[in-house]
């Protein structure tokens, strides 16, 4: 994009399916990967003469939602009937908040280019989910598993301006989300499910442009790749003289390209009227601030006690709190362990590397937290080399156990006894005569090549600080 002629303005609807057990106005299961259809009833299919009751869980996860993101909590919210006719929505209208939701305003923190900035929120509110559709070679089918599971929708402000910024925003509010425990927003599942609203408008301009909606961008890359696709696409038409038209796009990945979906509706088009079977939702100050009371830290939060109770880095600190579950596990190795920072520096390379490897959840891995703060323990107090402890760490990653006991079953001990480690040194001198001439003739590298030979014939355990300081004191008479 010629950022010297247009610039993008970016609006975000993300749609959250919160972690309940049952749907939005029935009894059934939310369990993802059952079998098409069976998690349904007459209320969620929409028989005729049904009657919704409200999911009180489902109301306490997005007031909590709406605490964790600074929104104002509406005393006094209702429900409305959005009327559309496509065939994931069985009764021909969704059951969701218009005028009236359940948090206003609110904001999200995201790491842009220019540092720390928040993006505003507009209002969360809650609402049933739609079916699945589902297409095959030569037929389509619905999943109604999915419809009428809560679904909380979260509405930024048009204040976006970048693609990068977008994922940013999204990011910033997964983190926040998942501290908060509302649910799994795990994209691939389809319980975090996001559309864009993206206009262009001469630079300087403050008046918004037309808006093209990208709907349903299941992942952060394809978030990024749509916005740049369809920025690129509007100023294309712009500069030829054209008009964006209000539309519905979705994003081909094979292509690189959006398409025309359909046109876009305005709030009219949807006929939203209140729901004549559900009372309005009223909370109580005594009622939020005793859900508020519950709220956990947040990712800021976190971060901030992390650099101050365990002296970490800012930058260990952003790392290790990222994810929360990656989080938790450091805490709760950190809490046995007298060196935190090396725990921090085990979990940010070793652990996280193999997970990356492995596509393993650091909730599932067989290395405990106690197991990585032993591990560090027998490192520091010197009982183990760095390279022993790498090996042994990779074996706990696959079968787990106590280093401890692994040390002392396989004699993995480090040697550091002086008169233990000499003949090695004398031996690994005398079979390596001219790299000790070297060393005595002023080649500091041969030193090292020397060290590496005693390891060698120590099998690994000989401390590599005692074995040089033998060889130098040996190779300098």
């Amino acid at each position: 994009m010629s950022a010297a002629r247009y610039e993008a303005v970016i609006g975000l609807e993300v749609h959250v399916q919160l972690k309940t057990r049952s749907k939005m106005f029935c009894s059934c299961a939310t369990s993802f990967g059952a079998q098409p259809n069976t998690n349904v009833c007459p209320v969620c299919l929409g028989y005729p003469g049904t009657m919704p009751v409200m999911n009180r869980e489902a109301i306490r996860l997005t007031v909590l939602s709406g605490l964790m993101l600074g929104c104002r909590i509406n005393p006094r919210s209702k429900f409305d009937r959005k009327s559309y006719f496509y065939p994931d929505m069985p009764k021909n209208y969704q059951i969701t908040q218009y005028d009236q939701p359940l948090c206003l305003g609110g904001g999200v923190e995201i790491e842009g280019a220019g540092g720390l900035a928040t993006v505003p929120l507009t209002r969360i509110h809650l609402e049933e989910d739609v079916a699945k559709n589902m297409h095959f070679a030569t037929c389509s089918g619905v999943d109604f598993n999915r419809a009428g599971s809560p679904l909380m929708e979260i509405v930024s402000e048009p204040a976006m301006h970048t693609p990068e910024e977008a994922v940013a925003y999204l990011q910033g509010l997964k983190q926040t989300l998942m501290y908060a425990g509302v649910s799994d927003c795990n994209l691939e599942e389809g319980n975090m499910r996001c559309d864009v609203n993206v206009s262009l408008r001469p630079a300087g301009a403050t008046a918004l442009g037309t808006k093209a909606e990208l709907k349903n961008l299941n992942s952060f890359k394809s978030v990024l790749l749509a916005l740049r696709a369809e920025i690129e696409r509007q100023e294309e038409l712009l500069q030829a003289g054209g008009r964006v038209v209000q539309e519905t796009r979705r994003w081909d990945v094979e292509a690189g390209a959006t398409f025309l979906m359909r046109t876009k509706e305005d709030a009219h088009d949807y006929r939203y009227f209140p729901e004549p079977d559900l009372m309005p939702v009223v909370l109580s100050e005594a009622q939020i601030a005793d859900w508020a009371r519950g709220l956990p830290e947040t990712p800021r939060q976190r971060r901030a006690r992390f650099a101050s109770e365990y002296s970490l880095p800012e930058y260990d600190a952003r790392v290790l709190a990222a994810d929360k579950a990656v989080g938790d596990y450091f805490e709760a190795a950190a809490r046995g362990s007298k060196a935190p920072k090396i725990v921090s520096n085990w979990v940010m390379t070793e652990m996280l590397r193999r997970l990356g490897e492995t596509g393993q959840e650091i909730a599932a891995v067989k290395v405990t937290p106690a197991a990585l703060a032993e591990l560090v323990e027998l490192t520091e107090a010197g009982a183990i080399n760095s390279n022993t402890a790498r090996e042994l760490f990779g074996e706990l990653f696959a079968n787990g156990g106590s280093p401890r006991t692994l040390v002392e079953t396989r004699g993995l001990a480090q040697v550091s006894d002086s008169g233990a480690l000499q003949a090695l040194v004398d031996q690994a001198i005398r079979e390596n005569a001219k790299s000790a001439e070297d060393f005595r003739g002023g080649k500091a590298v041969a030193l090292k090549f020397l060290t590496g030979q005693v390891m060698r014939l120590s099998r690994g355990k000989a401390n590599p600080q005692v074995a040089v300081q033998l060889l130098e004191e040996r190779l300098k008479r």
